[in-house]
C-alpha cells in the first residue's frame, strides 16, 4: 500500500509539473518576455527563464520514471489480466516519451533561439521581420511545441486517470465477469 501510494504520487505530482510548468512557460514567462522594451532582451529573457526551469523539468522526468515503474510493477498482475489496462499503460508510455522527447527537442531550439537572442524578436517565439532564417524557423517550431506541450503533458494526466478508474473495484469485477 505505502510503496503503491509512493509511486503513484511521484508518478502524478511529477506529470502536474510538467504540466504546469509547460503552461505556465507558455503563457507568463513567453507572454511577460514579449513585453520586454528591448527586442534584444525577448527572446535573452525567455531563454534564461526556460533554463532556469530545466533541472526542475530533468527531475521530474525522472521522479515521473520511477513512479510509473513503481506502479507497473504494483500492479503487474492487474495489467495483465484487466482488460484494457495494459493498453492504457503502453499508450501512456508511447505518449510520455514522446513528450519527452519533445521537451528536449524544445530545449534544444530554446538554446539556438538563445545564441540569436541578439537578432531581437517580436516575442519569445515570433520573429521579427528580417530575422535569420535560422531564428525564424526555430521560433515558429517553439511556437507550435510551446503549446503541444502542454497537451501531450496533459494526456499524460488523463490517461494516468484513466487508469485510476480502472482500478475501481467494479471495473475489476467486470473485467474478471468478461474474461
Amino acid at each position: 500500500m505505502a510503496g503503491n501510494l509512493l509511486a503513484r504520487s511521484m508518478h502524478d505530482l511529477s506529470a502536474a509539473a510538467w504540466f504546469g510548468g509547460s503552461l505556465m512557460g507558455a503563457v507568463g514567462l513567453n507572454g511577460a518576455a514579449a513585453a520586454a522594451k528591448d527586442p534584444k532582451e525577448r527572446t535573452r529573457l525567455s531563454t534564461l527563464g526556460w533554463a532556469k526551469w530545466a533541472p526542475v523539468q530533468t527531475a521530474a522526468f525522472a521522479v515521473h520514471a520511477v513512479g510509473g515503474i513503481g506502479l507497473i510493477l504494483g500492479n503487474k498482475g492487474r495489467l495483465a489480466s484487466q482488460g484494457g489496462a495494459q493498453a492504457n499503460t503502453i499508450i501512456k508510455s508511447a505518449v510520455t516519451l514522446a513528450g519527452m522527447a519533445l521537451t528536449l527537442y524544445s530545449g534544444m531550439l530554446g538554446k539556438k533561439v538563445g545564441k540569436l537572442a541578439d537578432e531581437g524578436a517580436e516575442g519569445a517565439t515570433e520573429p521579427k521581420s528580417g530575422a535569420s532564417a535560422e531564428l525564424q524557423a526555430a521560433q515558429k517550431q517553439l511556437k507550435m511545441l510551446q503549446w503541444a506541450l502542454p497537451a501531450v503533458s496533459g494526456l499524460v494526466i488523463v490517461l494516468g486517470a484513466q487508469q485510476g478508474e480502472q482500478q475501481r473495484p467494479t471495473n475489476i469485477l467486470d473485467s474478471i465477469r468478461k474474461r
